[in-house]
């Protein structure tokens, strides 16, 4: 049996979504999302977020940057993804990912308060193997 790195998130933008296109003409889209929640700690609530950068491709990519903006609520679902670079002192950097089979648009625009839950994307896991393949990354 083959092992899985699935997850599954709910957040916030926390900017605008960068989008690129690949040497290949491939939309590519960075969403990085803010999970948020509190923690009991004694008598009181904290708070704690975790960021996370979702990678997006082709249709999804490119709905994502038309529609989303930075505070909007979005769920990510996909595979984790270990990206390995050396940054410009020469020190071998990593990042943990989420290359996105399912992008979900919750919530409302904050600027025209309309939901636009019919915006959702798919993508095969097929597509982000080929998609993968030819990111720059």
């Amino acid at each position: 049996m083959t092992g899985i790195a699935k997850i599954m998130i709910i957040g916030r933008l926390g900017n605008d979504p960068e989008l690129k296109y690949s040497q290949a003409q491939t939309a590519m889209c960075t969403l990085r999302v803010a999970v948020s929640e509190k923690k009991k700690e004694g008598n009181s609530f904290e708070a704690s977020t975790e960021w996370f950068n979702v990678l997006c491709f082709g249709k999804t990519a490119e709905n994502a940057h038309r529609y989303l903006k930075k505070g909007r609520q979005v769920y990510a679902d996909g595979k984790l993804h270990v990206r390995k670079w050396t940054d410009k002192e020469g020190n071998t950097r990593f990042s943990l990912d989420i290359v996105a089979n399912q992008v979900l648009f919750l919530g409302a625009n904050r600027d025209d308060g309309q939901t636009n839950n019919y915006q959702d994307a798919f993508v095969s896991e097929k597509e982000n193997e080929e998609y993968l393949e030819d990111a720059p990354f």
